[in-house]
């Protein structure tokens, strides 16, 4: 018997317990960043619809549509202007990618928002959540079916990938000697 056996025997069960916590208290925080992603989100659209409503005005008290206006700007010979056209189209583009999202996030369940929000993910918006994320602890039914999956995850991956791996590396295998038959 070595002498690392009973010592990897006895830190294992630690480890597996501290990988349950470690998994559980990351992917609890899954919500928490969309929460506060869908907050920067909703700020960016409304600051979209507000730039967009001003166009409108401008198009309606020329009398024509946006698109109109849109138009009219881009066949203009100052590139200022031209740009201006772009201008009104990047921000109506804008503002319904930005609709679309947030609509998508809000609708979607506990369990298909990750991957609605990989799907819809601006990710202008994605790192200034993730520079300004400040973590909470999960208080909803959300948060604790997120940390439940974080604990299955980690330990799946430790049982199934790591923990082999170090079994094999310290030689505790578990299988016990077959005897030489002389």
């Amino acid at each position: 018997m070595r002498w690392h056996k009973p010592f990897f025997s006895a830190g294992e069960t630690l480890v597996d317990r501290i990988l349950c916590v470690l998994g559980a208290v990351l992917f609890s925080q899954g919500p928490e960043f969309m929460q506060q992603y869908l907050q920067r989100l909703g700020g960016h659209l409304e600051e979209a619809r507000r730039q967009f409503v001003q166009f409108l005005e401008i198009a309606r008290q020329s009398g024509k549509s946006v698109q109109e206006l849109a138009a009219q700007y881009a066949a203009n010979a100052d590139p200022a202007v031209v740009s201006m056209g772009k201008l009104v189209n990047e921000t109506e583009a804008r503002m319904n990618a930005l609709a679309a999202a947030n609509t998508a996030l809000r609708n979607a369940s506990a369990w298909e928002r990750p991957f609605v929000f990989l799907r819809h993910i601006d990710r202008e918006i994605a790192s200034g959540t993730a520079n300004d994320f400040k973590p909470a602890v999960p208080t909803t039914l959300e948060g604790m079916l997120y940390a439940l999956a974080g604990v299955i995850v980690i330990l799946a991956i430790y049982y199934g990938l790591l923990r082999p791996l170090v079994r094999r590396i310290c030689g505790g295998s578990g299988a016990k000697p077959v005897a030489k038959v002389a």
